[in-house]
């Protein structure tokens, strides 16, 4: 989908921003871009939509070169979020809304639809907020509007360059997870730079981390926590993360140990006491399995913290739970081993959990 190869940026003078960077992000993936200030994220969002051009190297757009597109049109299908937000503040939130669409020539009627669609898509009822100015809105709904506005011409890539930064620890945990359940439903390509490792492994289904103008990791959240390339990827993660807010999807079990199959479960071959969780043939959650018969489970969506898959076990009183994606079984977790988990963070020179 896009793929940087060879990347390097020079300034007159003299100084490099990028140094060779080669990555790739695929299509619906939403890759977090993280790093010290200064280490080049920025820059190499800012490439991917020639709002800065590269010294050395190619950036590619679907296996095309993005020097060979038409500028107003790469732009019209690429989805802008700024940390300052940038509504219009003379115009209304429909206004603001529609403004590419518009350029695009969309007719008023699909604008009007599409409008609406977004607006109730995060939470903002369209009657009640469409004809108000952005300083009529919490700092929040701002933020909310800026970004389906970057979705108002269904582009296939959204850049979002520290979109939460300027917000209170509520609204930004908030629109965290707003994002994670619009990307669910969207599926977009989304290219998310942030400095807060938390932000970045909360997110990303994949996460690059950069210094100095290199790209030192590119990973799953997982492997970034459990298996970091260097000291700088241990430093950066670092003791800061609390071991409440790591995913789900870092410790799960992903042996297949637990899990049965739907014709597995017909032929009953397996310990009819255990606790385990069914999937069917294309690896899709279906249901758990206590004593031989099936039980309906809450699931763990894989970036959700520990802190609330302790609690929902808590609440239900189950022993396995299954993790999933979407839909897709991804492994399963128990009570123990978020105990097991916790315990291993528990400080040898206090005795108790870090937060």
């Amino acid at each position: 989908m896009i793929e940087f190869k060879n990347v390097t940026k020079t300034y007159p003078d003299g100084t490099t921003a990028l140094r060779g960077v080669t990555f790739s992000v695929e299509e619906g993936e939403l890759l977090t871009v993280v790093g010290p200030s200064g280490c080049g994220k920025t820059t190499t969002m800012k490439m991917i939509n020639r709002l800065i051009k590269p010294t050395e190297g190619s950036i590619f757009i679907h296996n095309k070169n993005i020097k060979e597109f038409n500028i107003h049109e790469l732009r019209w299908n690429i989805g802008y979020v700024l940390q300052q937000i940038a509504l219009f503040p003379h115009m209304t939130i429909e206004e603001n809304i529609a403004i590419v669409p518009e350029l695009k020539k969309w007719k008023k009627k699909d604008i009007s639809s599409r409008i609406d669609e977004l607006m109730n898509m995060v939470g903002l009822e369209p009657e009640t907020y469409r004809k108000r100015k952005p300083d009529e809105l919490s700092g929040g709904q701002q933020q909310r509007i800026g970004v389906i506005r970057a979705l108002a011409a269904d582009p296939d890539i959204i850049l979002m360059d520290e979109p939460f930064s300027a917000l209170d620890p509520i609204s930004r945990e908030k629109l965290q997870q707003d994002i994670r359940e619009l990307q669910r439903k969207i599926k977009k390509t989304i290219v998310f730079v942030t400095h807060d490792m938390d932000e970045a492994l909360a997110l990303g289904d994949r996460v690059c981390l950069m210094k100095e103008g290199e790209i030192v990791q590119v990973d799953t959240p997982q492997n970034m926590v459990l298996e970091p390339k260097n000291e700088f990827v241990k430093e950066f993660i670092g003791n800061r993360k609390s071991p409440w807010q790591s995913a789900v999807d870092v410790i799960a079990d992903r042996s297949g140990s637990r899990v049965i199959t739907e014709e597995e479960f017909e032929r009953r071959k397996f310990d009819s006491y255990g606790a385990y969780i069914m999937e069917d043939a294309t690896g899709n959650y279906v249901s758990g399995v206590k004593q031989a018969e099936k039980v309906d489970l809450p699931v763990l969506e894989n970036d959700l913290p520990l802190k609330k898959a302790a609690d929902i076990f808590e609440q239900h009183g189950e022993e396995l739970l299954p993790v999933v994606k979407g839909q897709q079984l991804i492994g399963t977790l128990s009570y123990r081993e978020i105990v097991l988990h916790l315990k291993q963070h528990v400080s040898t020179e206090n005795g108790v959990i870090r937060s």
